[in-house]
């Protein structure tokens, strides 16, 4: 039995963040622009504050602006779009995000349609989806490029492997399905309909979960030597957080495992604030 090495992602957001840096301090002596970011919220979510308040934190230390904008958890659908359309058409704002939990009656897909495809850097509206499997440019849902660049990172090649993503959202698991594809990956995705989860995934030379079900994967789930990327944020009776892989048992199975906290997440903010600075960087006309 080997040791399974932690995937972390401080590293790679401190490089996300000073390149971030170095784009804002650029644009603001050489345009007189600062990149700035808002946060739509509509609900008393403390989780959804809690990472709001880390998004806030990361972009000061970029040099970004980050604004939050407090609607009601009753909001309804309306007076959401209405508020994203007018950001949209903002020249002073750079990056939109609508953040979930929604309120009831409300859907992300339909409500992110409002956030004009430049500024959608955390690539929500349905035209960024499109224009990401078509292969052309658009900004990724961030929580589906950082498993690519938290592989990259460390040192993982992507190209020829075969991938099992295990989780069908447009968050992470049918994006990232395209961004694997696109570095030349054999990408399986499964979901909750998959007959036999184990006997695909065993399969896999990188399993990602992403399922948003706490302790899914095992070591049945894998075969020996897999790098396991874990996706899953799932609150904890004591007010902590877990992925969807069980650590414990997938230790010394598993090659390498991301850890949650302290994996996807700080990749996943770092890349919110470089889409951001590169928003900005595309509405003045300036080049890297």
């Amino acid at each position: 039995m080997t040791d399974t090495t932690p995937l972390t992602g401080a590293a790679r957001a401190a490089a996300l963040g000073d390149e971030a840096q170095g784009i804002a301090e650029r644009l603001e002596q050489e345009h007189g622009v600062r990149p700035r970011l808002v946060v739509v919220v509509a609900t008393e979510d403390e989780s959804t504050a809690w990472y709001v308040r880390s998004i806030t934190r990361a972009a000061a230390r970029a040099g970004i602006a980050c604004d939050t904008v407090r609607l009601p958890s009753d909001a309804e659908a309306a007076a959401i779009r209405t508020r994203l359309a007018g950001l949209s058409a903002d020249p002073g704002v750079h990056g939109v995000i609508l953040q979930t939990p929604l309120p009831p009656g409300t859907s992300a897909a339909d409500l992110a349609g409002a956030i004009a495809p430049e500024k959608d850097v955390d690539g929500a509206n349905p035209l960024s989806l499109g224009r990401l499997a078509a292969g052309l440019p658009a900004f990724a849902p961030a929580t589906a490029e950082a498993v690519v660049a938290l592989l990259d990172a460390h040192g993982i090649g992507i190209a020829g492997r075969g991938v099992a993503v295990v989780g069908r959202s447009t968050v992470v698991g049918k994006p990232l399905a395209h961004l694997l594809l696109d570095r030349d990956a054999t990408v399986t995705v499964c979901h909750s309909r998959t007959a036999d989860l184990a006997a695909v995934t065993r399969t896999a030379d990188i399993v990602v979960a992403a399922a948003g079900r706490a302790g899914l994967i095992t070591a049945a789930h894998l075969a020996p030597g897999a790098v396991v990327v874990d996706v899953g944020t799932n609150p904890t009776e004591d007010g902590g957080l877990t992925g969807d892989v069980d650590a414990e048992s997938v230790a010394g199975v598993a090659a390498a495992l991301s850890p949650v906290p302290g994996g996807i997440g700080p990749v996943t903010t770092a890349l919110l604030l470089q889409h951001t600075a590169l928003a900005a960087q595309r509405a003045v006309g300036a080049h890297p």
